[in-house]
């Protein structure tokens, strides 16, 4: 091998290694040591996917990624933080008694709900929106300047369009929808979106939230996503729906990053769901801590319960 070839070899292995430092210091700074996969918990630990397992980061803040624009970065897999002593699933998770501020409307739709509504999830039924905030499952955000999608496990997306802010569209002009008709604009560093053209729970199949709170076709929602720093997106979430809530209310979430190349797999929930034509209505009698009556913390009821139950 000539001198010349020689030269060029070690001056293209350098440059190789050099390059790999990088790549491995970037990994390492991003999600190498100082991030680690939960262990997996409860009786089917063995079975539990590596999905549902949240990668904990443990090292010091670092700064969220940013568009072209200069405006944060949300895309990304994001798995939910399990808050201790705080129920999973409900809407009224931050408020008094895990609550909603219902009107007497909002109680009787609640009811409705409670013994004449199978969970619409469990007949695969799209969740929509507020209720995939709420969701335990993990979900993924595709975010450019001027797009916002999310994309759920129950093989259901949604998209926003990124722009200056403006008025939503009558409501003659508006179609009724699971995931309703946004606008999403900047503020600052926080992207909002506000949604209405929801449908009611009072007479069509959706729920708010896993408890089977209601919603109805004058309910307006506004997120405020942010990204504090590489390994959280947060939510602060306000409804307002003077049908069936005395006031509007607030929701808060955070989500941990799940780590690069990880997103949503399949789900064919009509395929899947062998005891759809089995599953009775409602959410179960819930408890004091805020949770559905089946599930975590009882198992289901062998009738669906009365009204009275339900404390209306």
């Amino acid at each position: 091998m000539s001198k010349l070839m020689k030269r060029k070899t070690v001056t293209l292995s350098l440059m190789l290694g050099a390059l790999l430092a990088v790549w491995a210091g970037h990994g390492w700074a991003q999600n190498g040591k100082a991030a680690t996969r939960a262990p997996a918990q409860g009786e089917n630990a063995d079975a539990e996917t590596e999905m549902f397992r949240p990668l904990i980061y443990k090292g010091p803040p670092l700064p969220a990624p940013r568009l072209l624009d200069g405006k944060p970065d949300l895309s990304g897999f994001w798995q939910g933080v399990r808050e201790k002593g705080v129920p999973g699933g409900n809407h009224g998770k931050d408020q008094p008694g895990f609550i909603l501020p219902l009107t007497e409307k909002g109680k009787r739709a609640m009811i409705y709900a409670q013994n004449h509504t199978p969970d619409p999830e469990a007949v695969c039924i799209n969740g929509g929106i507020p209720r995939h905030n709420s969701s335990g499952l993990p979900f993924e955000v595709l975010h450019t300047t001027d797009r916002f999608a999310t994309l759920y496990h129950y093989t259901t997306h949604r998209s926003a369009t990124v722009a200056q802010r403006r008025p939503l569209p009558a409501k003659e002009d508006i179609s009724k929808t699971y995931f309703g008709t946004n606008v999403a604009y900047w503020d600052g560093d926080t992207l909002v979106i506000e949604t209405t053209g929801l449908r009611d729970s009072s007479f069509e199949k959706i729920w708010l939230d896993e408890n089977g709170n209601p919603t109805s076709d004058q309910t307006r929602v506004i997120e405020r996503w942010s990204r504090p720093d590489y390994h959280h997106l947060q939510l602060e979430e306000t409804v307002i729906d003077p049908k069936y809530y005395r006031e509007p209310f607030k929701f808060t979430r955070i989500w941990n990053y799940g780590g690069d190349g990880r997103g949503v797999g399949e789900y064919s929930c009509n395929e899947n769901n062998v005891e759809r034509e089995h599953i009775g209505p409602g959410a179960g009698v819930i408890g004091p801590n805020g949770n559905r009556g089946f599930g975590y913390d009882a198992p289901l009821p062998k009738t669906p319960p009365s009204p009275d139950a339900y404390g209306f």
